[in-house]
């Protein structure tokens, strides 16, 4: 059985590169290599997601969309006028969506927080026995924390307040703990 090799990364946190590499077989379905991505990032798979055939930050027009939300019973986006139905992830096959290499899709989780991922298909391998996938084969960098812990040593700050950076926009966020009324 063929497998798929991909290198998932942040395209926006040039400053340090954090990559992973995550291997597939062809006949699981995208939702399995959300989950994968997720896990090897060591974030929550709690939130809804999404694979974008658009890179950029409109990925909601895509031509091609492969979402969660395509799964559910109230389904909404096919009534919104110029916006094309997504299609499951749970019945799309990864080999299906990703035929050849160098093919490249946005990864987006969490439609709040809007983490975006670069998908791409570097390479094919052969399935090998007695292997679980989706499995982590190369990593590069320190993944982000999913949820910033605001009493964390390591947060920056500036003029005492403390300050976070949008991973998708790079723009400095000021955290503001909440007030007992």
């Amino acid at each position: 059985m063929k497998t798929l090799i991909f290198r998932i990364s942040l395209p926006d946190d040039e400053s340090s590169p954090c990559w992973r590499d995550v291997e597939i077989t062809a006949d699981k379905p995208l939702s399995k290599l959300a989950e994968g991505i997720i896990d090897s990032f060591g974030f929550d798979f709690d939130h809804a997601y999404g694979f974008f055939s658009s890179l950029d930050y409109h990925c909601y027009s895509s031509p091609v969309k492969y979402e969660l939300f395509a799964d559910m019973d109230d389904d909404m986006s096919s009534d919104l006028p110029g916006i094309s139905k997504p299609l499951s992830v749970k019945k799309t096959k990864s080999g299906d969506a990703f035929i050849e290499l160098g093919q490249k899709m946005q990864f987006l989780f969490d439609y709040g927080d809007e983490w975006r991922f670069l998908v791409e298909l570097k390479e094919f391998g052969k399935k090998t026995s007695k292997t679980r996938y989706p499995r982590v084969i190369d990593t590069k960098g320190e993944a982000p924390l999913q949820y910033p812990d605001f009493d964390d040593e390591n947060i920056q700050y500036e003029d005492g307040e403390p300050i976070g950076i949008n991973p998708v926009t790079g723009e400095i966020l000021r955290f503001v703990k909440p007030t007992k009324s």
